[in-house]
């Protein structure tokens, strides 16, 4: 696969999973976040630290995924978006 068919494929991706209008189980959207971040900053990791549980276990899932190269972190995230459409 081509870089630029990766690229486009992901922003569709992305822009499906924005659409969604049903709502996600939490891990599902923890793990869409975390492949999100990981493909578009990889592993420069940054916390906004203002005590919110919620920002934790964001950071968490994407800390979880240290080392996942940013094409890998794209097709994961694809493929959960096609895996959350059908």
């Amino acid at each position: 696969m081509e870089d630029d068919d990766l690229d486009l494929m992901f922003q569709e991706a992305f822009k499906i999973a924005s659409d969604l209008e049903e709502k996600l189980p939490p891990d599902v959207m923890l793990r869409l976040y975390a492949y999100y971040k990981q493909a578009v900053k990889g592993d420069r990791f940054t916390f906004n630290d203002n005590s919110d549980l919620r920002n934790a276990f964001k950071f968490n899932a994407w800390m979880q995924l240290r080392g996942m190269g940013v094409k890998e972190a794209k097709k994961e995230y694809i493929k959960l978006v096609n895996s959350i459409i059908k």
